[in-house]
């Protein structure tokens, strides 16, 4: 039986205790673009986009790699998205659901995508930095990013069943996920994948990836993906991975932040991990141009100089060990969020 399309809305489905149909979501729509807060004016806009004649959603790439782009991103392959979600972490219809992100990113569109084909009863509130604090509904499954989850240790057991994405799960934050009754998983994906496309228990190795996805390496080591239910072509990434076997990988760094550092290749987000539970703020390790090194790796911090703890580097093996500690008053990110690195350090 071929897969539902994208005007088909599960008569299981829910939206804040309401049973909609699509007719009863554009109106909806229109009542939220017209009277709602900012969160609910960009559900609006999406239910709007979403249900017209066209095939197609217009979606803006993060820009983690370069300026934000356009892309068109095709509505069946959102569907297709959403039972591959269903189907790996076993989603049935019928079961509460809270949404808490953004919905003009990807993740936000995906979680009311996958409400309308699977048939959930979704609650919905603003994308708040502590999404649980006012509730006491448990809640079978949810997605936030790190920052969320982090917020609400003392609320996640209302969460049977989390996914984080968004950015990196830190070491710290794993550390206190691990000793939790919900089931958390960290995500891998991207707009140009429509969302994840692997996942892995939290403080597992190997991410697996979901249903209908194949993976390989380029000459550069990098990741390559075929989910061939969502896009026409395969997404070369510039996330630098080693290949366990045809169903997971382990996330190594990003090749364009990989710094060469008299012949050794460092992978700044692994040297980030270890520093993890000894920072208390934002920070970056980076390469920076060095007569002797080629490059040299120097860690920068977000705000006020301080001194850091006399153990910071204990776990940084010899190469790993920052020849220069910089503080940056603040940050330069994407409209997502993301620090872009590089621009941060040129303004320091």
């Amino acid at each position: 039986m071929s897969n539902p399309d994208y005007h088909f809305v599960h008569n299981s489905f829910k939206l804040n205790g309401f049973h909609l149909n699509e007719d009863d979501l554009c109106r909806t729509a229109y009542i939220y673009i017209k009277e709602g807060e900012p969160h609910e004016k960009a559900v609006g806009e999406f239910l709007l986009d979403w249900f017209d004649h066209r095939d197609f959603i217009e979606m803006q790439t993060s820009g983690t790699t370069g300026a934000p782009k356009m892309i068109r991103v095709d509505k069946q392959a959102m569907v297709n998205s959403a039972l591959a979600t269903g189907s790996f972490f076993e989603l049935d219809e019928g079961i509460k659901v809270l949404h808490c992100l953004p919905t003009q990113f990807v993740a936000g569109k995906m979680m009311l995508v996958r409400a309308f084909i699977l048939g959930w009863d979704m609650d919905m509130i603003a994308p708040v930095a502590n999404p649980l604090e006012r509730l006491d509904t448990v809640y079978d499954f949810s997605a936030m990013v790190p920052l969320q989850a982090q917020n609400s240790l003392m609320k996640l057991k209302k969460v049977k069943k989390l996914i984080l994405g968004g950015a990196k799960v830190s070491q710290a934050l794993t550390k206190q996920l691990r000793g939790l009754p919900a089931k958390i998983y960290e995500t891998y994906g991207m707009t140009e994948t429509i969302t994840h496309i692997a996942a892995k228990p939290v403080g597992d190795e190997a991410f697996t990836v979901l249903p209908n996805v194949n993976i390989s390496q380029d000459e550069r080591k990098c990741l390559v993906i075929d989910p061939y239910v969502i896009c026409d072509e395969p997404v070369v990434t510039n996330d630098v991975v080693e290949i366990v076997n045809d169903k997971q990988f382990i996330w190594l760094g990003r090749y364009d932040n990989v710094i060469n550092s008299g012949g050794v290749k460092l992978f700044p987000e692994q040297i980030e991990e270890k520093l993890s539970e000894y920072i208390g703020r934002r920070y970056f390790v980076q390469g920076s141009q060095d007569d002797t090194l080629g490059e040299k790796l120097i860690l920068v911090v977000e705000g006020e100089p301080f001194d850091l703890p006399s153990d910071a580097f204990k776990h940084l093996g010899k190469f790993e060990k920052p020849k220069e500690v910089v503080f940056v008053p603040q940050f330069i990110e994407t409209v997502s969020g993301k620090v872009i690195r590089d621009k941060t350090l040129e303004n320091a």
